[in-house]
């Protein structure tokens, strides 16, 4: 008897579109000889319905379904489907969140499935709540040793008095910063500020993405990934891709609409770092309670070759142009093995 997989997509956060493509890329991935597929979308708005086909999700169509599905809170692993005035009951055996950002990503939803004492695939709550605020990430690595680029935390709050914050931030680091919403993936929100009135503009978006917000000192260096996968004693780092972003730096812009942006599997490494990456990519990934799949990912800095730490994903994206699924391909992982060691793990757990 085939076991029943619910892929959930889309969410509330800003990273909602990109959550489709990468759903759509692991439900195809999913063998259907060995699972059923059952696609639940979130909308915008919050609303949770039924996509009919993998087709629906890419070309937008599910977002008419009038049939609406929400897992329920109860022990007993229960999908509810409602249409009009009617509904049923659906068991479901394992669920597997592909979500991106706030409310997905974060711990949420996953806490929702502690709760229904349902088997989900990647990274428990606490894990996401810590990875997903880039503040508390940096308190959790900096037990470590491992080095990471300074920073200044800001509160929303904090810019009704825009100049204290800007001096505060111009005594620690020389321009340009980095001005970060510490919530928000796919680095929406992120800007590069070379002045004064950048930094303004800078934390006034960043405010909209989160009331928590870091300003980081600049690391000249290369961009650096690595896949981690697994948990425990078991897991382990792939090899390190590197971004060559067509943009002064990796936004949401160049990341996903600027076709020169490209990636670079094994790239040219100093001797003896391929190896430090990948120590230090597992050491983050166990610090953080890191289950499933992760992706970390890192600086080379210029000048010194120092490996500085940037930020983890720990749901990280399965668009054509992602880094993570062509890391586990060419470890020898490919997408259609490792999603079903992924449900595995997860009713392991």
């Amino acid at each position: 008897m085939k076991k029943r997989v619910c892929i959930i997509f889309g969410g509330r956060s800003s990273e909602h579109g990109v959550s489709i493509v990468s759903a759509a890329t692991v439900a195809r991935a999913i063998p259907g000889d060995q699972f059923d597929k059952v696609l639940i979308g979130i909308t915008k708005s919050g609303e949770w319905l039924l996509a009919p086909t993998i087709t629906s999700m890419e070309d937008g169509s599910w977002t008419k379904s009038t049939v609406h599905a929400v897992i329920s809170p109860e022990t007993d692993r229960t999908l509810i489907i409602m249409e009009g005035n009617h509904f049923e009951k659906l068991h479901i055996d394992v669920a597997f969140p592909v979500l991106h950002g706030l409310w997905g990503e974060d711990g949420t939803i996953q806490g929702l499935f502690e709760m229904a004492n349902l088997p989900y695939v990647g990274c428990g709550n606490l894990s996401g709540a810590i990875t997903m605020d880039k503040f508390f990430t940096k308190v959790v690595v900096g037990r470590l040793g491992i080095d990471q680029a300074g920073y200044v935390p800001v509160r929303s709050y904090e810019l009704e008095d825009m100049d204290a914050v800007v001096a505060k931030v111009e005594a620690a680091y020389p321009y340009p910063v980095f001005v970060k919403p510490s919530n928000a993936g796919s680095s929406m929100g992120i800007t590069k500020a070379h002045d004064r009135n950048e930094l303004i503009s800078g934390l006034k978006l960043a405010a909209e993405h989160d009331s928590k917000i870091l300003v980081e000192e600049a690391i000249v260096g290369r961009e650096i990934e690595c896949a981690v996968f697994g948990h425990d004693e078991s897991c382990f780092a792939t090899g390190v891709g590197e971004i060559i972003s067509a943009a002064e730096f990796y936004d949401f812009d160049a990341k996903y609409h600027n076709e020169d942006s490209r990636t670079v599997l094994d790239p040219e490494l100093p001797e003896g770092k391929l190896e430090e990456f990948r120590e230090k990519a597992v050491a983050i990934y166990r610090a953080c309670d890191g289950f499933g799949f992760s992706r970390v990912d890192f600086f080379l800095e210029e000048g010194t070759n120092r490996i500085v730490f940037n930020e983890i994903n720990t749901i990280p994206g399965h668009t054509p142009i992602s880094m993570y699924p062509m890391l586990m391909d060419r470890a020898g992982h490919p997408m259609k093995e490792y999603v079903v060691e992924l449900i595995r793990m997860a009713e392991e757990r």
